[in-house]
């Protein structure tokens, strides 16, 4: 029997090809759109910050938005609290290709988890934020305690 972790990560990993499959010829990366979506839930954030939620290196984030800013998609301004850094939004150019994407993710989820009973996806949303809640927490309360 395989770990609840593992069955978790390959479920995220078939999302993510499928969702590849589905968007195809849209002419971003998965890496674009995962910036794309980020910082359409959470715009103006810093440079800095968007690479440790997406657990990128931040020269690879980097070199991630040269080519989403080239293409008109994101733009970067300087942060008023520090010249060193910036914050990034999206643009109106990136609105039609984001909301397709969307559309891509709607049709994806509705794929996936047809012929699941809508309760038992919500409780597995419940499951799944409560398990991310306390693993934020692990070695957090041993590490305090020992000190």
């Amino acid at each position: 029997m395989e770990t609840i972790p593992f069955e978790i990560g390959e479920t995220a990993h078939a999302l993510r090809k499928a969702f590849d499959r589905l968007a195809v010829g849209m002419g971003v990366t998965r890496a674009q759109w995962k910036v794309l979506f980020k910082l359409t839930r959470k715009p103006g954030l810093r440079q800095v910050e968007l690479a440790d939620m997406l657990d990128l290196e931040p020269i690879t984030l980097c070199r991630i938005v040269d080519r989403l800013e080239e293409g008109g998609l994101v733009e970067r301004s300087r942060d008023p609290e520090d010249r060193r850094a910036w914050r990034l939004n999206v643009t109106p150019k990136a609105q039609p290709l984001i909301e397709k994407l969307q559309g891509v993710g709607a049709e994806l989820v509705e794929q996936a988890f047809a012929g699941i009973d809508p309760k038992d996806v919500e409780t597995t949303r419940k499951v799944l934020a409560q398990a991310r809640e306390n693993a934020a927490r692990c070695g957090v309360i041993n590490r305090a305690s020992n000190q």
